[in-house]
């Protein structure tokens, strides 16, 4: 990096230098974009999205109360005109709301005495408010989270099992981000970016030039990304292999851990573990791996979509029918198999990221 630096980086430096490094490589900026993203559009792109794959409608719900102000009522319909859900958008932050960005089901659908309940979805985020003078417009990160939380929502939404506990995202813990990540794959296509990213003051459509720019950046740091989430994924599993009791140093086992994939020298006295939450306290303890996992599955799965087309109905309706619907009914790689037809392909992954 030609930045004068004079000394080794510290692992508190890559953001910084990571982000002047993807500005000097790409001529790229989150300001340069975010005048392009304006949250309705991107809201309203979604919709279409989900309307080209699956044929369902989103209608402003006008009865339903929000459990807090900003938060927007949707019913989702189905091509028929049949209900599916309702779905509540929570966008932006608040005093007594947590960080980060997730979907849940207020109610999951379920079928008793032979009577279905359909479920309640949310997708909460913690994205920048509206002023008075400028509307909430997203860096092109949080278009992917947005796409990331409506994938899961999608899987609530779609749900048809009989159970609740075996209903929407309610699968084992290595297939719950396939329908979530896959979706994260739309924000890099153009025909896809071209349907709704337009300025908010001008009305002009996102040039080429920045689209261009968006998909060749798209990989920008991918090694050290998945060097990083590996990373994690041994660290979770070295601490749920534990075998014998025994006192022992936390930072000094963390390191033995994460060396076979550290990127960045050790800082003597510092240790993640202790704010690992996902392992914690967020039910992915000895299932961290299941983010790589996915990325598999969601890269090999829409191979399938770029063989058939983007926008492809036919394909939409096979994954919903195969994966999204079916909840943990089935077993996951029976589902995957079902869709793809055949078994996850590693290689899949490494062609996405351009390994």
């Amino acid at each position: 990096i030609s930045q004068g630096i004079k000394v080794p980086l510290k692992p508190w430096d890559i953001s910084y230098y990571s982000n002047k490094l993807k500005e000097a490589k790409y001529s790229i900026s989150d300001e340069e974009l975010k005048p392009y993203f304006e949250i309705e559009n991107v809201k309203n792109g979604i919709f279409d999205l989900c309307g080209k794959l699956y044929g369902i409608k989103f209608e402003k719900n006008t009865t339903a109360e929000p459990y807090q102000k900003d938060v927007m009522v949707y019913n989702v319909l189905d091509k028929d005109n049949s209900f599916l859900s309702v779905l509540y958008l929570d966008f932006f932050p608040r005093d007594s709301k947590g960080g980060g960005a997730w979907m849940n089901s207020i109610r999951s659908q379920k079928i008793e005495n032979g009577v279905e309940t359909r479920p309640l979805v949310t997708v909460v985020c913690n994205f920048t408010k509206p002023t008075d003078t400028k509307p909430s417009l997203l860096t092109h990160n949080e278009v992917v989270t947005f796409l990331h939380e409506f994938g899961h929502a999608l899987h609530g939404i779609f749900a048809t099992g009989k159970y609740p506990s075996l209903s929407g995202t309610a699968v084992a813990r290595d297939f719950v981000e396939l329908p979530s990540q896959v979706m994260e794959n739309w924000a890099t296509q153009k025909d896809f970016l071209t349907m709704f990213a337009k300025h908010y003051q001008t009305g002009e459509v996102i040039p080429q030039e920045l689209i261009e720019k968006i998909i060749a950046s798209k990989n920008f740091n991918a090694g050290y990304g998945n060097a990083r989430q590996l990373s994690y994924g041994l660290l979770d599993m070295a601490w749920y292999s534990i075998s014998e009791k025994g006192e022992f140093d936390v930072a000094e086992f963390e390191a033995k851990a994460k060396s076979p994939v550290d990127v960045m020298p050790v800082i003597k006295g510092t240790a993640m573990s202790p704010a690992f939450g996902h392992i914690f306290a967020g039910g992915y303890s000895a299932g961290y791996y299941s983010y790589k996992w996915a990325e598999v599955l969601d890269a090999d799965a829409f191979e399938a979509f770029k063989e058939a087309g983007i926008f492809s109905r036919e394909l939409g309706e096979k994954f919903r029918k195969e994966v999204l619907s079916q909840g943990g009914n089935k077993d996951a790689m029976e589902l995957f198999i079902n869709f793809r037809g055949q078994k996850p392909e590693v290689d899949a992954l490494f062609k996405k990221y351009g390994f």
